[in-house]
């Protein structure tokens, strides 16, 4: 964007800020990867009025801008900062779970990698909401449409000219292509690119593919919502915390927020969207009335709608770091990684349900850190089950919207999850030790040849999260779904959830991707049902 349009945009938005409205017709929480997509559909109709909410504050900084500063974000004033209680299956560690706090939410803060899920993601959630709008092949027609794919011409599963810019990484780092060859001595194939043909298979590598261009991140909310910010009908509130939904009767009517240290509420004539997180959107339901009733009996909170699943269901990739040193500082480029592989821990499956991420320096725990003192000249292959089967929960500690969460993360709580990890660990140490890697490699610094607790021991303290926290608002027909296929709080009117919360299931591969389609069925749901004007693309 220039800087004309730019300023444009800051007049406006400083106008619209300053003259905020008593009521709009749509209210969206949360600026993340589905609450962008949300409100700029929304907004493209100029005749409704739509306030998109954030919590954090501006993206204008160097490290949410260049591709290669994203890792300074967290634990900085745009990560929410928070942790899982302490776990006897993690060694008593209390795992960091960073969150996006700023416009663009965690698309502003993550590693800019674009993974669209695997087949057998989206035919589950079609399956579980008994809508195949859903489906692979209706969700795969929307991938088509909205990217803008700069790689090898893919016309079958890639789309061109759309909002979303994506490329392969671009000059990788010599590692990148070397993991690759690893892969394919072992017998994991090689594809053209990772969201193709390769997520509908058992098993891939590829280079990455991200969404950096020109060595700047290209986050979801400057993709969407940015160009139509200069606009009468769209308010875009930085700093605004949601505390709860007021509801009239079993309607949800307008939102309590804090800003500027006043505490205000702002009505919606349509609709109330959540697109939060897999943390904020459970709690803002719990706080306001929405949960299990002996939960929120607790705590004094008055009941509106029993639904004993918001807040279940955790779910996240659990991560292990495996670090070989190298023999100079290799070069940081792109997103600094830029190449991954999917395989099985079991040849029973006919999915893939680990994916391998290889970085271009060393990544560890604090507890491993410690114990093995990586170098500064490194590669680190991170692991990850990318289909765990155990399952955490969001709880409140208290009534006021302030009070802190308790997230019983549950990491390796199942006993495949652990058996898995194993495996994980196993597959990361061929590929680090084959020939493909031996002109990088001076020597493993971690995990080295471990074996039965030893090995377990050191994936306890190994683990932590790939930051794809999902799966607490899931969408489905049973008794613990809290929405259905059109995204509908159970029992409640005008109220919709749109973000990673709702997926039954966490996704095969990291989560921006799909958040962002949940963002685009939500934004055509809502348009089909108040007849909205869909504009022509538009940039500025």
């Amino acid at each position: 964007m220039n800087n004309e349009f730019s300023e444009v945009v800051r007049v406006n938005q400083q106008r619209l800020g300053a003259n905020l409205r008593q009521h709009y017709d749509f209210i969206v929480c949360g600026s993340g990867s589905s609450g962008s997509v949300v409100a700029r559909r929304l907004a493209e109709d100029e005749n409704v009025s739509v306030l998109l909410l954030e919590a954090g504050g501006e993206d204008d900084h160097p490290s949410v801008t260049e591709a290669g500063a994203w890792p300074t974000n967290l634990g900085s004033e745009r990560d929410w900062g928070f942790k899982a209680e302490p776990d006897a299956r993690l060694n008593g560690r209390s795992i960091p779970l960073s969150m996006g706090k700023v416009l663009g939410g965690g698309s502003s803060v993550n590693a800019m990698i674009w993974s669209r899920g695997h087949k057998s993601d989206w035919d589950f959630f079609a399956s579980e909401a008994g809508d195949e709008a859903w489906s692979y092949q209706s969700v795969l027609g929307i991938y088509r449409r909205i990217e803008d794919w700069h790689g090898a011409p893919d016309p079958k599963y890639r789309g061109t000219g759309g909002i979303v810019f994506v490329q392969p990484a671009q000059d990788p780092t010599a590692t990148a292509p070397a993991i690759l060859e690893g892969c394919r001595s072992t017998g994991i194939p090689i594809f053209e690119n990772q969201n193709g043909r390769m997520m509908e298979g058992e098993a891939g590598a590829s280079i990455m593919d991200v969404r950096v261009h020109n060595g700047k991140r290209q986050s979801v909310f400057r993709s969407y919502v940015f160009p139509y910010m200069d606009r009468p009908n769209l308010t875009v509130l930085a700093h605004a915390v949601v505390n709860r939904i007021v509801f009239d009767g079993k309607r949800a009517a307008g939102i309590e927020i804090s800003h500027l240290g006043a505490i205000r509420r702002i009505d919606a004539g349509c609709e109330i969207v959540l697109s939060c997180g897999a943390f904020h959107t459970p709690t803002i339901l719990m706080q306001s009335g929405i949960g299990d009733r002996g939960e929120l009996q607790r705590f004094g909170i008055p009941l509106v709608q029993h639904l004993p699943g918001v807040g279940a269901n955790f779910q996240d990739h659990v991560g292990f770091d495996c670090v070989w040193e190298t023999y100079e500082p290799l070069p940081r480029r792109n997103n600094g990684v830029e190449a991954t592989f999917f395989c099985r821990s079991s040849s029973e499956l006919d999915y893939p349900d680990i994916q391998v991420c290889v970085g271009s320096v060393a990544k560890t725990s604090a507890e491993n850190a410690a114990r093995f003192s990586p170098p500064s000249n490194a590669f680190t292959l991170f692991g990850g089950l990318v289909r765990p089967r155990s399952r955490g929960r969001i709880r409140l500690t208290g009534s006021h919207p302030g009070d802190p969460l308790q997230i019983e993360a549950n990491f390796l709580s199942h006993p495949d999850d652990m058996k898995a990890a194993i495996t994980c660990v196993d597959v990361c140490r061929e590929l680090g030790n084959s020939a493909a890697m031996r002109p990088f490699r001076k020597r493993e610094v971690l995990p080295g040849d471990l074996n039965g607790e030893d090995m377990e021991d050191f994936i306890r303290d190994a683990a932590s999260t790939y930051w794809h926290q999902t799966c607490t608002a899931k969408m489905g027909r049973d008794d613990m779904s809290v929405v259905d296929a059109k995204l509908n709080v159970y029992g409640i009117d005008r109220l919709r959830i749109a973000d990673g919360s709702i997926m039954p299931r966490v996704t095969i591969g990291n989560t921006m991707a799909p958040c962002i389609i949940i963002g685009e069925r939500a934004g055509h749901i809502l348009q089909s049902k108040y007849g909205l004007r869909v504009s022509l693309p538009r940039t500025a």
